[in-house]
């Protein structure tokens, strides 16, 4: 088998995925710090934290859900870079058909957005929190505004991700880092200066998210097309010119759907449903806001594991599949193979078990004795300090999961992922509607999640365990 990936090749391929998971969390957590510190408007600050949970909820998690985009990216830009061996030249045409569908399908999800989001915020976060005075109003223009980044953050997902399979690291954390100062200089400006609330939040964020695909643009062209060559943004009667062949077709694309988007849709409803029990507690609008900042920093800290898994899905394949000759038989140690399958696997789950300790540590820190960073109001300080134990459980859970399933997704074990969450997603909704219906406290929705983890990374890693001396035709498939 070939040998371990190194602690230095680790981390060239991790801190810029990071960058690429981290971006729009970390827009959504500037938005809420400068909104808790900052926004006196109308409304007041509770009332616009409160907000913020079910409007980031749809921007981040619509977002989330069109992930698969950036997978397919990678997958088939690699697999064209390494198909150049033998003359072939299909990665100009995976550019350009990723680049084009995400396009399309910013477009057509910022209009969804615009058209019934209203509605939606509403059914989501029920009639209590809806009847909150300027509560859904201040969502509902949070999320109208955002919307019109979401041709851009598409674009610049999937430009990042052939980047990166391009080997190019500096060029996203370049658009990052400019996607966050912008951002932070426009919640200074429209926040604190202008007191825009969660509006000029909003604003400043969608013109981050613009800069930040524009500054990628430029580079993705000089680097993945050849010159004079376009990214093929434009449809066939617009473009004015023949486009160059080699193109893949878009459904090549969408092919992945199927079995990514089961897996997001399990995270993204189950956050969906915690945001929902939690609007229907009672102390509104601090208990909303309270959950907002816990699930603010969650969604701060889980990029930082979240990326483990796409170590485990982009090094272990490689121990997955055998050589052959040229009669398709299989050459070299099928039982050495696996046993260094699995050391990897060990590897990287040691690795987030530690990141997963000191994040978890990290955000039980920030919410206990540092509630200040994020808010000034009493009351909301005072409502998310008994977040701190079960956020950092959830947190500190993340890791296993996350190793567990990109290590499961590496060796093609979709159905059983794709099972897992859906039981456990069916499984959460009655018990978060039961502690809404008795008006818990929202430390039990928190519990909740914990427990949700909990089944999850016990059912991924007695997966890996039951599997790990699987057969000799399992290893060469």
């Amino acid at each position: 088998p070939p040998p371990h990936p190194t602690t230095n090749q680790l981390l060239k391929f991790y801190f810029p995925c990071l960058a690429l998971w981290i971006s729009g969390p970390l827009l959504s957590l500037v938005d809420t710090s400068f909104v808790g510190l900052s926004a006196t408007g109308k409304g007041g600050s509770a009332t616009q934290l409160a907000a913020l949970g079910p409007a980031t909820t749809f921007i981040d998690g619509s977002l989330y859900l069109f992930a698969f985009l950036n997978v397919a990216t990678t997958n088939l830009y690699a697999s064209a870079l390494a198909a150049r061996r033998n003359g072939d030249n299909d990665g100009e045409g995976v550019v350009r058909t990723a680049a084009r569908t995400s396009l399309y399908c910013g477009i057509g999800l910022m209009g969804l957005l615009l058209a019934v989001a209203r509605p939606l915020i509403a059914l989501y976060i029920g009639p209590e929190a809806a009847s909150t005075p300027n509560l859904l109003d201040q969502a509902h223009t949070y999320v109208k505004i955002r919307a019109l980044s979401m041709p851009t953050s598409l674009l610049g997902g999937v430009l990042q991700a052939a980047l990166l399979g391009a080997k190019d690291s500096v060029t996203p954390l370049v658009a990052i880092l400019y996607s966050t100062i912008i951002n932070v200089a426009g919640d200074y400006l429209l926040v604190s200066r202008y007191q825009m609330g969660l509006q000029g939040a909003a604003i400043a964020t969608l013109i981050a998210q613009w800069c930040g695909t524009l500054a990628m643009i430029g580079p993705a062209r000089r680097e993945l097309l050849s010159p004079g060559n376009s990214l093929g943004l434009l449809p066939k009667f617009m473009a004015g010119r023949r486009r160059p062949e080699g193109d893949i077709p878009a459904r090549t694309f969408l092919k992945f759907a199927a079995p990514v988007l089961t897996l997001i849709l399990g995270k993204i409803s189950a956050f969906g449903f915690m945001t929902n029990a939690a609007a229907g507690l009672p102390g509104q609008p601090a208990t909303l806001a309270a959950h907002q900042i816990a699930l603010s920093l969650f969604f701060f800290a889980s990029p930082f594991l979240e990326v483990i898994s796409q170590l485990a899905q982009s090094f272990l394949p490689s121990y997955s599949v055998l050589p052959k000759d040229r009669n398709g038989r299989l050459l070299g140690d099928t039982i050495e193979w696996r046993k260094a399958s699995n050391a990897l696997v060990a590897r990287l789950e040691r690795y987030g078990l530690f990141l997963g300790s000191l994040l978890a540590a990290s955000v039980a820190s920030i919410v206990t004795y540092a509630p200040g960073i994020v808010t000034k109001d009493p009351g909301v300080q005072m409502a998310v300090r008994p977040l701190a134990a079960t956020l950092a459980a959830g947190a500190f859970l993340t890791a296993p999961v996350a190793v567990s399933e990109g290590t499961l997704i590496a060796r093609k074990e979709l159905s059983y992922l794709a099972s897992v969450y859906f039981v456990s997603t069916a499984l959460l909704p009655p018990v978060l509607r039961r502690i809404r219906s008795v008006g818990g406290p929202v430390r039990q929705v928190w519990i909740c999640f914990a427990l949700f983890q909990l089944f999850r990374s016990g059912c991924f890693l007695g997966r890996i365990w039951v599997t790990r001396n699987d057969s000799e035709e399992k290893v060469g498939r």
